[in-house]
């Protein structure tokens, strides 16, 4: 025999309950099934006594709708000839609800009987409509009231079975029944007194898991809509996948930390007796779902799932009065036990100075009233602190039955929460070490879900969620750049690449599961108004795992946000060099939240675009290295102009033309002023251990009085056009002494400068072409012959590639 559970979606709707049908059709032999209450019943009947509750007269129109989709049901199932009887049946039982409703609108009150008899109401009608589809199937249905089965004491709303009589009446009843198929209402039951009880939401799981027992089935299946128990939530973590096989206690423990396809004690009835449970889709039942049986699958992954439960609230008590105390423990859950308040998690400081449990935040107040009522003596004794609430916290738990046979798993768990900056309230793991349990805010839940499951279930491959900021021709090219590596990254570096959000000056738009990259135009295009609020506002909401904002701008109000993604954990990538050349301060406040919060700073596109001069520069300080000496060309732009001009060309003509290739920035002033290399000078002068302000670097500026006041780029570029006798003189300058011009950065001895150049031909920077960099670094090591790094400095392809770099080194962390 089988026994077959169908829950409330899988007997949702007409269409649905035919699904179920046609499943149970397809099955051989006998067949015991349970049902529970069509699809969203029992909250809407919930709804309606909490209306009536409060004297809201709306109570009648929502039991009229739940009338309404009981006959809805009814017309799509059944023939007109069938109707009759369960109409009526449906009719008597909405008037029964009716005059209880009534009265509990009256009173303002309805106890916790009267209660049980209302919901009792949601499996009763859907398995009589049930049934009388059942009975139009060929072979012989029938019907049973869950009530003569299964004997409870009164404890109204979550029953206690009574076994031996319950086994002996279902025993009984099925020795006689000889129908092929037996419907039965799950949920329910009756207490000695003959009254309605009802065993718990969740409860129609144990209906058919106490049948199963009662009657040594082969196989309890419970249909749903889902295909088995998952490694975790798929509604929080995309990627989770089925379970295949699980055994009774790992079941038991992921159904207890939340996993809501199984209700936990459905469990222990065919526990003992080793009755398979097989967890199937009603929508797809071809998929395999999960098996549940006793023996553990050898050779398994440690960690089988991770679950949680969110609205929990944390209870402590402190105070030396508790240090030493024998039964102090005994009366603080003694005191939470009178109040009937379920405790989900447990953990108690070695030091006794403190013990600390997990409940529902519902009834968090209910549970300090009789804690602090238990110990007013040593509270007034100021022996032990008033009991403290802890609100809007999850439990999240990592569950396996081989846990125990693998050393590191707590220490991974923690790592790997502590990267994303995941604040752990409390820890607890049993002796067994069947799971791991933390307390964190219910708002990291999401965030601490994908990155364990990412961490324990997806071969290593990391998730990045990239915010995008500015996507001219920098920004344009990283997201071509990462839109052609894609699958690389996946496939070599266990990358898994997402863009979430895009913005310029004008737009802005977010995609929580991902922006196509191939139409990314479009979409910015289709997007909101930019506000930079809101933009940050948006980061924090998703509260996504390894989060980087990229600053592809040169905007100083962007470069001035830095602060607030870092305090989120959110990791920082910029090519804006406004910050790090910002007041002294303010760069090492930067860094200093970097390491405080584990958020990546990184900024190596500052200084040489994809040149890795700022990380070879920390390489030396690492490695004890000192720089006593800096000589670098350090704008791209400018090497690029002062290569090109000459006798036959005007230097309005080169610099017009750098800035439509995208060698400048969108004004071309702050290169030509020498501001962008005083930022990078500056930036490497910090870097190699010095503190230095922008303004203590000397700048020797070649450009005329009326560019260097121009407010505009059109006006700037027409000083450069009507100076242009100035600049043919300095090339015929150089000329005539055979040298090169190049803008020139210098720190030594504490004194920094840039400048126009006149180069030799035997200097290093002589035959520096096109748009290159190159940087001189003298140190105790390199004292004699400098470390010399060079390579394009200029371009946006060549920044973004840097900036590229800058993702995946956060990605390898």
């Amino acid at each position: 025999m089988k026994v077959l559970k169908f829950g409330g979606t899988s007997v949702a709707n007409a269409q649905n309950i035919i699904q179920s049908i046609s499943i149970i059709k397809q099955k051989s032999g006998k067949k015991v099934v349970v049902v529970s209450a069509l699809g969203g019943i029992t909250d809407a009947l919930v709804e309606a006594i909490n209306k009536a509750k409060h004297k809201d007269p709306e109570y009648k129109n929502a039991l009229i709708a739940i009338k309404d989709k009981h006959f809805t049901t009814v017309e799509a199932l059944l023939p007109e000839e069938n109707k009759d009887v369960i109409n009526q049946y449906i009719t008597a039982a909405f008037a029964h609800i009716a005059s209880l409703l009534e009265g509990c609108f009256l009173l303002g009150e309805l106890s916790d009987k009267t209660t049980d008899t209302i919901l009792a109401y949601g499996e009763l009608l859907s398995s009589r409509i049930i049934y009388e589809k059942l009975k139009q199937l060929p072979g012989k249905v029938a019907y049973a009231d869950s009530r003569e089965l299964i004997k409870t004491d009164a404890n109204f709303g979550n029953a206690h079975v009574n076994f031996e009589t319950t086994d002996f009446l279902i025993q009984y009843f099925f020795d006689k029944n000889q129908a092929e198929i037996t419907i039965l209402p799950g949920f329910i039951a009756e207490a000695y007194n003959g009254l309605t009880t009802t065993l718990g939401r969740g409860g129609s799981d144990y209906t058919a898991a106490i049948i199963a027992a009662a009657l040594d089935a082969e196989q309890l299946e419970i249909w749903t809509d889902v295909s088995g128990m998952f490694t975790a939530n798929p509604r929080i973590v995309k990627q989770a996948r089925p379970i295949p096989d699980i055994s009774y206690k790992e079941a038991m423990e992921l159904s207890h930390f939340g996993a809501k396809v199984l209700y936990a004690p459905t469990i222990q009835p065919v526990l003992n007796k080793h009755i398979p449970i097989h967890i199937k889709n009603t929508f797809a039942p071809e998929e395999y779902g999960t098996v549940i049986r006793n023996e553990v699958v050898p050779n398994q992954d440690s960690i089988r799932g991770i679950s949680h439960i969110d609205n929990i609230a944390l209870i402590t008590l402190e105070g030396s009065g508790l240090i030493g105390v024998s039964g102090a423990s005994k009366r603080f859950f003694g005191a939470v036990a009178k109040e009937q308040v379920n405790i989900i998690f447990i953990t108690q400081a070695s030091s006794e100075h403190s013990i600390c449990i997990g409940i529902s935040e519902q009834n968090a107040s209910r549970a300090k009233r009789a804690i602090d009522m238990e110990f007013q003596y040593e509270i007034k004794q100021l022996k032990i602190k008033p009991s403290c609430i802890e609100n809007n916290l999850s439990i999240i738990a990592l569950v396996g039955e081989n846990m125990k046979n693998h050393q590191g798993l707590s220490g991974r768990m923690f790592s790997t929460l502590g990267k994303n900056n995941v604040n752990i309230r409390a820890i607890a793991q049993g002796a067994s070490e069947r799971n791991i349990s933390v307390v964190i805010q219910q708002k990291d839940v999401k965030k601490a879900l994908n990155t364990l499951h990412e961490r324990f279930f997806e071969d290593n491959i990391r998730q990045l969620n990239l915010f995008i900021s500015g996507v001219g021709n920098v920004g344009g090219k990283f997201i071509d750049q990462i839109n052609q590596q894609k699958k690389y990254l996946k496939d070599n570096l266990k990358l898994n690449v997402r863009v979430i959000a895009i913005s310029n000056s004008r737009k802005m738009y977010f995609d929580d599961e991902g922006i196509a990259l191939n139409n990314w135009k479009e979409h910015l295009e289709a997007g909101e108004a930019n506000n930079t609020e809101a933009f940050i506002a948006n980061v924090e909401k998703l509260n996504l795992r390894n989060s980087i904002f990229i600053d592809n701008t040169a905007n100083a109000h962007i470069a001035g946000i830095y602060d607030r993604f870092l305090k989120q954990n959110v990791a920082v990538v910029t090519c804006n060099k406004i910050a790090c050349s910002s007041e002294y301060e303010h760069y090492q406040h930067l860094k200093s939240l970097s390491k405080k919060y584990n958020a990546p700073f990184l900024y190596e596109t500052n200084v040489g675009a994809g040149l890795p001069i700022i990380d070879t520069l920390k390489n030396l300080i690492i490695s004890g290295d000192k720089i006593n000496k800096i000589q670098a060309v350090l704008s791209g732009s400018l090497n690029f102009i002062f290569n090109n001009f000459n006798e036959d060309n005007s230097f309005h003509d080169i610099v017009n033309q750098a800035r439509q290739e995208g060698y400048t920035e969108p004004d071309p002033k702050i290169d030509l002023s020498g501001i962008d290399v005083m930022r990078k000078i500056l930036i490497l002068i910090r870097e190699s251990g010095y503190q230095m302000e922008i303004d203590d670097i000397h700048n020797q500026s070649f450009l005329p009085e009326d560019a260097l006041t121009a407010t505009t780029v059109p006006g700037f570029l027409e000083s450069l056009q009507a100076n242009a006798v100035h600049f043919k003189n300095l090339y015929q300058d150089a000329a005539q002494k055979e040298c090169r011009l190049k803008y020139v950065a210098q720190f030594e001895n504490g004194k920094a400068s840039v400048g126009l150049q006149c180069i030799a031909k035997e200097h290093p920077f002589y035959n520096l072409e096109g748009k290159d960099n190159i940087v001189l670094f003298y140190t105790d090591r390199y004292c004699e012959q400098p470390l010399l790094i060079k390579g394009a400095g200029a371009g946006a392809a060549v920044t973004a590639s840097g900036i590229f770099a800058d993702v995946i080194r956060i990605g390898n962390v």
